[in-house]
């Protein structure tokens, strides 16, 4: 079905955006729960004419009042619009099979969302006629009533309502809809659950793929009390290095707090962030009634308090505003220039619940390899025997011991690799203290490194692709790792074979470097090359020189394919010696030096 919006105005939305932005502060709206309470309306304005015989009970179902009160859902649009909002969102932020399945209306969602956005594309342009500024369609992804990252259980850690397939389909339901209304950009708002907007991240690149057609993206995130993080335990830096990879027009924080509350987390993103700043906090903390009591006057202030702090370039409100609280906010804004967006230092950024950025001062970072299978007796035998807590305890004393970076590998021919990587990955993500490191999701086959993407709410690394199968199922899993936000890990390894020379192993990794960077759109800092590590002291004079060769590979890459990262598996140097840990020890010991000295900075 074609949009409603015509191709020349919507493909300028980001350049318009953009330039706007850079001039003044824009304003985003206000809350619309907040507006369709104060209607007053019972059920059966909720059910309308159409829906007057469903079984299920309405009201409270405020985005089908998009299909059964057009005329006074449009109306608050175009209110919001006139007291100064140059951003509207839809009336859609449960308009998700999964959240209207509690309504029985998961039939049309993909009416709902296509007729919200047409509902306030109407009222923007209304306005437009009226004062001649454009408006903008913000079309709204709510986070939705499950959680990809928590168990509704507590008995259960590792049991999910939803998984990250389901919530992706839902989010690319409600988007096909909300494109084909006329959405000139996506707003993903309210987020507690960072792996539930990873899901809406990966919808979005793939209905911009079906419809030939990129939006500009916002990404909304809620801290949920004073602790300074999300429901799900991540801070605001962990936070934006998970959904970096969107590439957002905004990011910022939304809901749950007042703005004197908000102020601080903020704050500490508009230092990380190399995009704008969105900020649209309640009208205060709710008071014993659930009402809340800041008024426009009284709010206003306090986001200018912002403005001149140089916080934002974006600003509206969430639960208790009003227009009345848009116009003062836009007035109290209008005599600040925007935030200055800042130059951040092209460096690998992961997170887990807490962000690990590898910066000059790291001289090597430290993977915790023993909840690998392949590499760990104890912990194959733990996980084939099904005791999944004993091996957390593996992993929770590798990062008690310094691991910086967790290594996760159930590659095990007795194993059902894809449920049992699953299976641990959420167990994991239960446990604070070990989920607050990155993940390394380390398999030889695809579809289970992916379906451990699909568990994590950071940003981990993937271990690992190649050009072993050559260059179209190469790039092909390396959009997909851009997609689920991921760093990479790539073997020189080709069509030929595995680099074991200097020149092979030099050869081979400025040609995967090529593809990602121009052909995939990897930022060179999230790309890990392992030349890889052979054996030395074998008794084959053509192995004695491995060892020097990976320790002036890395030193050649480095030196001509900027930002990017070397690894490599030490232990494989000294394999001829095993059995001698004094011997293994010392090999290790000097080739590490050497090898950090040349660019290895992890492994």
């Amino acid at each position: 079905m074609p949009s409603d919006a015509s191709p020349d105005r919507r493909s300028d939305a980001l350049a318009a955006l953009t330039a706007a932005a850079r001039e003044r502060i824009l304003v985003l709206d206000g809350a619309m729960g907040t507006q369709i309470q104060g209607l007053g309306l019972d059920e059966a304005h909720f059910r309308g004419q159409r829906f007057h015989t469903c079984d299920c009970h309405q009201q409270g179902n405020n985005d089908l009042l998009i299909l059964t009160q057009p005329e006074a859902i449009e109306a608050i649009h175009y209110a919001y619009a006139m007291a100064g909002a140059d951003i509207l969102e839809t009336n859609t932020f449960s308009s998700t099979a999964i959240a209207q399945a509690d309504y029985g209306m998961g039939e049309v969602v993909y009416e709902l969302n296509r007729e919200g956005a047409r509902l306030v594309r109407r009222a923007a342009d209304r306005a437009e006629a009226e004062d001649g500024r454009r408006r903008f369609v913000a079309g709204a992804l709510g986070p939705t009533n499950r959680t990809a990252s928590m168990s509704p259980d507590v008995n259960d850690p590792g049991f999910r309502a939803i998984d990250f397939d389901g919530l992706a389909a839902a989010y690319a339901e409600q988007l096909r809809g909300l494109v084909d209304g006329g959405a000139d950009l996506v707003l993903i708002e309210t987020i507690f659950d960072t792996l539930n907007a990873k899901a809406a991240i990966f919808a979005c690149e793939r209905v911009f793929a079906e419809k030939a057609l990129r939006l500009p993206v916002m990404i909304s995130g809620t801290i949920t009390d004073r602790s300074g993080r999300t429901l799900s335990g991540q801070t605001p830096t962990a936070f934006w290095h998970s959904v970096r990879h969107a590439r957002p027009f905004t990011i910022g924080l939304n809901c749950a707090l007042g703005a004197a509350e908000m102020r601080p987390h903020l704050a500490e993103i508009a230092g990380v962030a190399d995009t704008f700043t969105c900020a649209y906090p309640n009208a205060g903390l709710p008071n014993e009634f659930g009402r809340y009591d800041e008024s426009p006057e009284f709010m206003a202030a306090q986001l200018e308090e912002f403005a001149r702090e140089g916080l934002v370039n974006v600003v509206g409100g969430c639960c208790g505003t009003t227009p009345e609280h848009i116009r003062a906010i836009a007035e109290a804004v209008a005599k600040y220039p925007p935030r200055r967006v800042p130059e951040i230092a092209p460096l690998m950024r992961l997170s887990g619940l807490e962000p690990f950025t590898l910066t000059r001062e790291i001289p090597f970072v430290n993977v915790g390899e023993r909840t690998n299978v392949t590499g760990s007796a104890r912990f194959r035998k733990l996980v084939t025997a099904g005791d999944y807590a004993a091996g957390l305890e593996v992993a929770r004393d590798q990062v008690e011991n310094g691991a910086q970076v967790i290594d996760v590998n159930m590659d095990e021919g007795l194993l059902d690799g894809k449920a049992v990587m699953t299976a641990f990955l959420n167990l994991l993500a239960a446990e604070p203290d070990i989920a607050r490191v990155p993940i390394m999701i380390d398999s030889s086959k695809w579809e289970v490194i992916e379906a451990g993407l699909k568990c994590v709410q950071g940003k981990p690394i993937v271990n690992s692709i190649s050009l072993k199968e050559g260059e179209a199922p190469f790039l092909a899993q390396a959009r997909l790792c851009r997609m689920y936000g991921a760093a990479v890990v790539v073997m020189a390894f080709d069509e030929e074979g595995q680099a074991d020379t200097l020149a092979r192993k030099v050869e081979i990794c400025s040609r995967a470097y090529r593809l990602l960077t121009e052909e995939a759109g990897f930022p060179p800092e999230d790309i890990v090359f392992d030349p890889n590590i052979f054996a030395i002291a074998t008794g084959i004079e053509e192995h004695d020189n491995y060892g020097v060769d990976f320790i002036e590979a890395t030193r050649r890459i480095k030196e001509t394919l900027p930002h990017v990262h070397i690894s490599g598996g030490v232990s494989n140097l000294s394999f001829s010696f095993r059995g001698n840990e004094p011997v293994r020890e010392a090999m290790h010991a000097v080739f590490l030096y050497h090898a950090i000295q040349a660019g290895m900075d992890m492994g």
